[in-house]
């Protein structure tokens, strides 16, 4: 069964009240930032269009399910929708997206850095809008690097530094290491960073070639290993990415791997009390760790790219919309109201988001040099392969579990095994 926000019940069917076009936009969980762009952005339209929010499930894959079941039934009530970024070629290469025209893409791509311009292309067209782009930070204690003799503010800490670093003090490296989409990014973030990728050539659909039975691969596997094996919260193979974030604040918590949201949500629990003032203070932060020292590090790819569907009855409003969404005001906005960055340079230069995010630098150019899971309109079974394998991290081997993803991907891939 199919869970929908209030919002989607007045988006059903044409949903158009004395004349206005209403557009219903379904969007991922947040703290209401999206509603209330949707409302800033329907009294902007001077009343050529009203929009409506429906909220999706909390889970990336929860949200793609959804989508996926009500745009293949040519559902017309999906106008606009914000597409986690991995799941965009999946949806333009199923004929789900409406392409922009080269005209309205030179206005929705302007300024927008390397890393999520590339998301929301597919076959040289731009299918989404970059909304907001993601990356992942190395957080640790000050007070923790310091007593352990490293000095990850440099930018060069390798993940070896780090294990060591966390095992001298007797602390945790925080990371999400459950069954799910979180995880996923992880070990491909390691495997880039260690030089490889998960898929040879993502372009070619089922017939691609998984890579994670190479030396980066199995690079990547030892770090997992070692990690869940000596440093890591007891609950990592279950922890998602608030999970890490209340290991890391905990009285043991070293460091963590995470979204740059997490220095806001700990900002948010000094002022409800809930986090004590000195650990706020303790926290720093550094670029994604490196697998080899003198390597500059692949950090993750994420973020929210808005996409308009196929079958809404309202492409030219959906259109303006979109460019109300995801203009530079949008982004700033949503970026200080909900600590997720946004996806054109300028954003990272203005001076409520520089007061909100001191690391706003590193998080622009984390995003600008990230590396970004397969591009594939597979993704969902190479990722769901990938998981499956390398869980629980504990139990993964170096010399096998590589090997053993390759084998599982090849064969979903090809339908002959199912996940």
């Amino acid at each position: 069964m199919m869970l929908l926000g209030a919002g989607a019940l007045v988006g059903c069917g044409d949903g158009d009240e004395g004349g206005t076009p209403t557009l219903t936009w379904y969007t991922n969980p947040d703290n209401g930032g999206q509603e209330d762009l949707a409302a800033k952005c329907t009294d902007e339209a001077g009343g050529d269009y009203r929009i409506d929010v429906a909220v999706l499930p909390t889970d990336a894959d929860g949200q793609r399910e959804q989508l996926v079941r009500r745009l293949a039934a040519n559902d017309t009530s999906i106008d606009l929708m914000s597409l986690d970024v991995v799941f965009v070629p999946e949806f333009a290469e199923a004929g789900f997206l409406r392409p922009f025209s080269d005209e309205q893409a030179a206005d929705l791509t302007r300024d927008v850095l390397d890393g999520p311009l590339e998301t929301a292309m597919w076959d040289d067209e731009l299918v989404a809008a970059p909304f907001w782009a993601n990356t992942q930070l190395l957080w640790y204690r000050q007070s923790v690097a310091e007593q352990a003799g490293i000095d990850p503010s440099d930018g060069s800490v390798t993940w070896d530094q780090v294990i060591e670093a966390a095992d001298q003090t007797t602390t945790t490296v925080a990371v999400t290491g459950a069954r799910y989409e979180g995880y996923m990014v992880w070990i491909n973030a390691l495997v880039m960073s260690a030089g490889g990728e998960v898929l040879k050539d993502p372009e070619a659909g089922k017939d691609a070639t998984p890579e994670l039975d190479t030396t980066a691969g199995r690079t990547a596997a030892g770090i997992i290993r070692r990690l869940a094996t000596t440093v890591a919260d007891p609950a990592m193979s279950t922890a998602i990415e608030e999970n890490a974030r209340a290991a890391f604040q905990a009285d043991n918590g070293g460091f963590m791997v995470n979204w740059p949201y997490v220095y806001g949500a700990a900002r948010a629990a000094v002022d409800d009390g809930s986090l004590d003032q000195s650990v706020f203070d303790d926290i720093a932060w550094a670029r994604f760790p490196a697998v080899d020292s003198g390597t500059e590090s692949a950090p993750p790819l994420g973020g929210i790219d808005v996409g308009i569907g196929a079958f809404s009855e309202h492409p030219d409003e959906a259109v303006d919309a979109v460019r109300c969404i995801t203009s530079l005001e949008s982004q700033i906005e949503y970026m200080v109201a909900e600590g997720n960055p946004g996806a054109r340079a300028a954003v990272f230069e203005d001076p409520d988001v520089r007061e909100a995010f001191p690391m706003a630098d590193l998080i622009r150019d984390s995003i600008d040099t990230a590396g970004p899971r397969p591009r594939s309109a597979y993704y969902t079974d190479v990722s769901g392969a990938t998981v499956r394998e390398f869980h629980p991290p504990s139990d993964v081997e170096a010399d096998s579990t590589p090997e053993q993803a390759d084998d599982l991907i090849h064969d979903v891939l090809r339908d002959r095994q199912l996940l």
